[in-house]
């Protein structure tokens, strides 16, 4: 009994922790989809390839009432 105790008790705790990590946003960690369209236009016009079209610029983004937790 004491191994399948020690089993779910490390389980759970991994589970938790992989829970509490996941949570939240780090801004400037990834580009966005704009910024990567924007970044294809220009590699395109290096390269001599047809430029695809203009992407429209994001709206401001709005906050989230949990993000003062985080």
């Amino acid at each position: 009994m004491r191994a399948a105790n020690l089993i779910k008790t490390t389980l759970l705790i991994a589970a938790i922790a992989a829970t509490v990590t996941a949570c939240g946003r780090r801004p400037g960690t990834l580009d966005t989809p704009y910024e990567a369209a924007v970044e294809a236009r220009k590699q395109a016009e290096r390269n001599n390839e047809p430029v695809p079209a203009e992407p429209t610029p994001p709206v401001a983004d709005k906050r989230f009432f949990l993000d003062g937790l985080i």
